[in-house]
C-alpha cells in the first residue's frame, strides 16, 4: 500500500493506506479523529462534513487519492477551545438535541461563512439542502448561522 500526505488539523500526516478508502475512515479509524460522524455512508446526510482546502465535502464520499497533498479541517480542528463563532453560536441558540449530525452542520456553517459572510435564508437551506437531522432542529441550525455571522444576537 502507498503512503499518502494529507495535512489535517494544521498537522502533516503520512497515511498508509488503499487509494478508495474514503476519508472519513482514515480520519476515525487511522488518525483517531472520532468527531467526524458516519451517517449514511452515501453522501446524504451530512454528518461526515469535514472541509478539504476550505470547502464543505462528505468524507465518506472523498477517497484518500483525493484528499492527499490537500488541507483537511474537522470539527476538532475547528478551534482547540470551542471558540470558533460558529461553535458559539450552536451552543447559543442550543442547536443540539441527540447531536449526531452536529458536527457535519458545524462545519457546513464554517465553509458558508467563509465564502459568504452575510448569508440570506436560501443560502443557508442551499448550504443545509443535503444534511439530515432527525431531531429537526433546522430552525435552530438557521438562528446560528445567523448568530455567527452577526446577523442576529
Amino acid at each position: 500500500m502507498p503512503d499518502y500526505q494529507l495535512t489535517v488539523n494544521g498537522r502533516l500526516r503520512t497515511v498508509d493506506g488503499e487509494a478508495d478508502t474514503p476519508l472519513l475512515w482514515v480520519l476515525r479509524d487511522t488518525l483517531g479523529l472520532t468527531g467526524t460522524k458516519f451517517g449514511c455512508g452515501q453522501g446524504v446526510c451530512g454528518s461526515c462534513t469535514v472541509h478539504l482546502d476550505g470547502k464543505a465535502v462528505k468524507s465518506c464520499q472523498t477517497s484518500l487519492r483525493e484528499a492527499a497533498g490537500h488541507t483537511i479541517v474537522t470539527v476538532e480542528g475547528l478551534s482547540k477551545d470551542g471558540t470558533h463563532p460558529v461553535q458559539q453560536a450552536w451552543l447559543a441558540e442550543d442547536v443540539a438535541q441527540c447531536g449526531y449530525c452536529q458536527p457535519g452542520m458545524i462545519m457546513t456553517a464554517a465553509a458558508l461563512l467563509k465564502h459568504k459572510a452575510h448569508p440570506t435564508d436560501g443560502d443557508i437551506d442551499e448550504a443545509f439542502a443535503d444534511h439530515v437531522c432527525r431531531c429537526g432542529t433546522y430552525p435552530r441550525v438557521r438562528k446560528a448561522v445567523l448568530r455567527a455571522a452577526g446577523g442576529a444576537k
